[in-house]
């Protein structure tokens, strides 16, 4: 999207959202992987700039301590941030598309459809897996389940099967 590789700030950018989720959870919060919806919103206001990402984290921090800017929040209605959920999800499906069309993904290979379409349908769906005390959300449950559905597709036994 910016027209040069950022591969080189990868390692750096995966440190500081784990760091992040890090000290959400000592405050009880939930992990707060947000990648895919910097990309998206970086995608619709062409916007490419992380010095304005810091500004708004920044601001947003700030406003996460008032009482009264969280009040705010909680007087939008529902149906309204339902809609802004539905652009910002939808947002992430389709750059997850436009990523896969860039990198030529060959969807006539089955490994290929079938794990896409389980982890699409287990993240919209919201699938959420319960071992005992421990669950594991729509999210989770869509990356990892592709990631060990793919491994067993692409697998030498699975290719013998062929």
């Amino acid at each position: 999207m910016t027209g040069r590789s950022l591969d080189g700030y990868l390692g750096r950018a995966l440190f500081a959202d784990s760091l992040a989720t890090i000290v959400a959870a000592c405050g009880g919060g939930t992990g707060v992987t947000t990648h895919a919806e910097n990309i998206g919103v970086m995608a619709a206001t062409k916007v490419y700039s992380s010095l304005l990402f810091a500004f708004a984290a920044t601001v947003s921090l700030l406003l996460g301590f008032s009482p009264k800017f969280g009040a705010l929040i909680l007087s939008i209605p529902g149906p309204v941030i339902g809609g802004l959920s539905i652009v910002l999800f939808g947002l992430i499906a389709a750059m997850a598309g436009r990523i896969w069309v860039e990198n030529k993904v060959d969807f006539a290979n089955p490994a290929n459809l079938i794990t896409v379409a389980v982890a699409l349908t287990a993240g919209a769906g919201d699938l959420t897996l319960k071992f005992g005390a421990f669950t594991i959300g729509g999210i989770g449950t869509a990356t990892f389940g592709a990631i060990i559905l793919y491994q067993i597709l692409t697998s030498p036994i699975a290719r013998r099967a062929e």
